[in-house]
């Protein structure tokens, strides 16, 4: 006797369940199975034709046409553009070159160009020996001159006889000045100066800063102190009040309100996801035959336990975070 291995049947769903999973396998029938078919007979037409037509005619058709045109187009574009250009210069242009113009050529370096340049060679050296060189000497003579008489000369006459003499005689006046007049002020300056800072500046300072300062700044502290309990005690009754006021409702609208409608939209995303995989495993199961089953990899965990679940596993009714506090 053999042993019935099905799946066993869905209990206690619900009809939340029912009533989501049947639009679910509606739809997945009628929109997903033959978007699918279609797709598939497309491509494996796309592949048996590549296979079977276009990679035959490219290889056995267009490749051996391409090349011929290549070669036909090599062989036009070097007979226009390279062999006669080539059969010029080796037949017209390195002849003429070799046994005309090159010959020719050495002669007129040879016996003119050549004698031509030497002579001019000799005729610059001795022009530039004994009439460019004395000629500029003279002129670079006859500038230096000019330029010592106009702009150094009269300033070296103005320095030394008269701005030098005049710089002493004031240096001599200001050192008897400083040395006679501006050294007893300033000791008598800086006696009065000692004096004042002695018998009027420190006692006037240390007085301000003991019986002003210290006290003004005993009061500063104080105040600071006081200034910081007072913060802190408004501090703790704002806190107080946001609690009251914030805190306490949010965590309640959390509690019994947000958490209830999380569990109710996992139930209705779990049923969902059940109820497609169903669908995959049906269509599999009539397109492929054998059993449909669902693939390991697409089993979910529970929001409130580790271990995975299967496809039976009823989710608990309270979240974690609610099982801890538990």
């Amino acid at each position: 006797m053999e042993l019935d291995k099905r799946p066993p049947g869905d209990g206690g769903e619900g009809c939340l369940v029912g009533v989501i999973r049947v639009p679910v396998k509606i739809v997945a029938l009628i929109v997903v199975l033959p978007v699918r078919v279609v797709w598939d007979l497309l491509v494996a037409f796309g592949q048996a034709a590549a296979r079977h037509v276009l990679r035959p005619l490219s290889v056995y058709v267009l490749q051996p046409v391409l090349r011929g045109i290549g070669r036909v187009l090599t062989v036009l574009l070097k007979l226009v553009f390279v062999w006669p250009w080539v059969g010029l210069w080796r037949y017209v242009l390195r002849p003429v070159y070799a046994h005309l113009l090159a010959p020719v050529g050495r002669a007129l370096y040879a016996y003119l160009l050549r004698p031509l340049g030497e002579a001019l060679a000799w005729v610059g050296r001795g022009g530039m020996r004994y009439l460019l060189a004395p000629l500029a000497k003279g002129v670079m003579w006859l500038v230096w001159a000019v330029c010592m008489t106009l702009f150094v000369w009269p300033w070296v006459g103005l320095w030394r006889y008269v701005l030098a003499p005049v710089g002493r005689g004031l240096l001599w006046v200001g050192a008897g000045f400083h040395r006679y007049v501006l050294t007893p002020v300033g000791h008598g300056l800086a006696a009065m100066g000692s004096a004042l800072y002695r018998y009027l500046l420190r006692p006037v300072g240390i007085g301000v800063y003991r019986y002003v300062l210290v006290p003004l700044w005993q009061v500063l502290v104080w105040a600071w102190h006081v200034a910081g309990r007072i913060v802190r005690a408004v501090w703790r009754g704002v806190r107080l009040a946001g609690w009251v006021l914030v805190g306490w409702p949010a965590a309640q609208v959390y509690r019994h309100v947000l958490t209830p409608v999380g569990h109710v939209v996992r139930d209705v995303w779990r049923t969902v996801r059940a109820t497609v995989r169903e669908v995959r495993a049906d269509v599999r199961r009539v397109l492929f035959g054998g059993p449909g089953g669902e693939p390991v990899r697409s089993r979910a965990r529970t929001l409130g336990s580790t271990t995975a679940a299967g496809k039976n596993a009823p989710a608990p009714e309270i979240s974690l975070h609610e099982q801890k506090q538990g």
